[in-house]
């Protein structure tokens, strides 16, 4: 799944190509990918124009005049891309937003799962997926502070804590393993019994792992591609993530992977404490 500095990177990628477009037509080949009854979608937005594309933990926010944002979630594999109208339609291609001037933006996703929902600019924390996510790295409101307080009150482990996204969002699999590495947590640590201390580890670990991911334009270990169809570039920096049965570069123990929660975990069982 693209994480924060994945969507991060196709919102920034998405904005020269086309920004102060405006849409001439909607094609949707796969009406579950729309909340929205899609008809009314597709006549709410047409001869609409892209103003800008926000972006809040994992979801790109596209923004329209006459005070419409189009609220999109990549999920698993979704993918952005610009093309010509007459190009013929990809197998996993879904939607497609024609442009006035000769251009089209094309939605693909192989596994279906991603969403568009077309609500009113400014409800967006109140109508869709965003108001259950808490806030997002390198704020203002992710604080030292906010941070030991929202952990001490949840009784999972930390790997499921930190993936459910209502204490910090934007963060998955591949970050939450990463972090925890680097702060020498066991991903299986109950949430609320790690010390203040290895919270505060955890807490900048987090802010700067997702700079510099960002500043890499985030991590191909599978599919993701930006929206000009190129890789990111801090896989090359995975400590953890994808090296289960390596040497660990701390200590030089095999690093193991399991479970949790159904998701794949790679950990060092010498450097990582379990907080029971």
């Amino acid at each position: 799944m693209p994480e924060m500095p994945e969507v991060e990177t196709v919102r920034r990628t998405l904005i020269p190509l086309v920004k102060g477009k405006t849409i001439a037509k909607i094609i949707i080949w796969y009406p579950k990918i729309i909340v929205n009854d899609p008809d009314e979608f597709v006549k709410k937005l047409t001869n609409k124009k892209i103003l800008k594309i926000d972006r809040y933990g994992k979801y790109l926010l596209f923004r329209f005049n006459d005070g419409l944002t189009m609220v999109s979630h990549l999920r698993m594999e979704g993918k952005y891309h610009l093309v010509t109208p007459d190009q013929p339609k990809g197998k996993h291609e879904h939607v497609e937003f024609v442009f006035t001037d000769g251009t089209a933006l094309r939605y693909a996703d192989v596994r279906k799962f991603g969403r568009m929902h077309l609500v009113e600019t400014g409800t967006e924390k109140q109508t869709t997926g965003i108001r259950h996510l808490g806030p997002e790295p390198n704020t203002e409101e992710f604080s030292v502070e906010y941070f030991i307080n929202a952990l001490s009150r949840k009784k999972k482990n930390i790997k499921n804590t930190l993936l459910d996204q209502t204490v910090v969002c934007g963060l998955g699999n591949i970050y939450v393993d990463e972090v925890l590495w680097q702060s020498k947590i066991h991903p299986l640590s109950s949430a609320k019994s790690i010390p203040a201390d290895k919270i505060v580890d955890l807490y900048h670990n987090i802010n700067h792992t997702i700079t510099v991911a960002t500043k890499e334009r985030g991590t191909t270990v599978h599919t993701y591609l930006d929206a000009n169809g190129d890789i990111g570039g801090y896989q090359s920096m995975l400590q953890v993530y994808g090296h289960a049965g390596e040497e660990c570069n701390n200590c030089g123990t095999i690093l193991e992977k399991i479970k949790v929660n159904g998701r794949g975990t790679t950990f060092c069982p010498h450097c990582q404490v379990q907080y029971k």
